[in-house]
């Protein structure tokens, strides 16, 4: 077997659909098919029949070069998912040795929601290891009267661990169409030649960066009711003394939350404080964690 074949043979081309409905005994998922390493065991409803948490499984827990993920994700008309991993995703280390191609990890995700579903979109971080070439991508396409609440974190190397992310790329992309109209298009691309990294305007060298989504039907007190919960939501900011780190803006409709900093977990316990002002608000429920963020 010559190089080319062995780094074929160990790349994964993985894909996974999942296609949530509203049935008579409460949101189900209706059909999941799969390729490669992508799976998930089953739905659960730890707060009901009408509203179904799944857990994304990745069983190589990381990307590597020539890898490509695509997940794709239907909820039809009433039915409501909250979508979650049971640990963090990682790009690691870019290969040297690639012969079949650029060294490109690659993940790409893909939400479609019906009029009147519901969805909650809360991944655990992303690591992109020292060397990476990583490409992330997340699409949102929306009815105007679906309702979603979603959150990616990522964190560019281990500085903790004394593993810096000084050299590799990796780019993030989100787009959230509402009835096929782009409304929202968030790109940042960090590579050496850029110094996107370092720059004031851009990362600030700053190693966690974060983006939380909240969109309600466009026609529905649920809007106003949205507009309010700034004033609380920016509270919750300055209670943790993290003013300088998250800010909250409204675009085209939808709720935009960010944060800057440098933990991850700071990131996500703040994301999961705001997630409980705005989840009556948005889903008409209070904030339940799923079971699998206490392992």
């Amino acid at each position: 077997m010559n190089l080319a074949q062995e780094n074929l043979k160990n790349a994964w081309q993985a894909s996974l659909y999942l296609r949530f409905g509203d049935t008579a005994v409460g949101t189900q998922l209706l059909n999941t098919k799969r390729h490669g390493p992508l799976n998930v065991q089953r739905a659960f409803f730890p707060e009901g029949k009408d509203c179904a948490h799944v857990y994304l499984l990745h069983p190589p827990a990381g990307i590597v070069s020539g890898d490509e993920l695509r997940i794709s994700i239907d909820v039809l008309e009433g039915a409501h998912a909250l979508i979650t991993t049971p640990g963090a995703n990682r790009f690691y280390r870019a290969r040297e040795d690639i012969s079949i191609g650029d060294s490109k990890q690659y993940q790409h995700v893909e939400f479609r929601l019906a009029k009147d579903a519901k969805c909650e979109n809360f991944p655990l971080e992303t690591i992109v290891y020292d060397g990476a070439d990583g490409v992330n991508e997340v699409d949102i396409y929306l009815h105007k009267n679906a309702s979603y609440l979603g959150w990616d974190i990522t964190c560019l190397g281990l500085p903790s661990s004394t593993q810096p992310f000084k050299s590799g790329s990796f780019t993030q992309l989100n787009r959230v169409f509402c009835d096929d109209e782009l409304i929202f298009h968030d790109r940042i691309a960090v590579h050496p030649n850029n110094d996107i990294f370092n720059h004031v305007a851009g990362l600030n060298a700053k190693h966690v960066f974060a983006t939380f989504l909240a969109h309600v039907p466009l026609d529905s007190d649920q809007k106003s009711a949205l507009e309010q919960s700034i004033d609380s939501l920016r509270a919750v900011v300055s209670e943790n003394d993290a003013e300088g780190k998250v800010s909250i803006t409204k675009i085209r409709g939808l709720l935009v939350m960010r944060y800057l900093g440098d933990n991850a977990e700071e990131c996500k316990a703040l994301f999961t404080e705001l997630w409980q002002i705005l989840r009556p608000i948005v889903m008409q429920k209070t904030a339940v964690n799923p079971r699998i963020w206490y392992t």
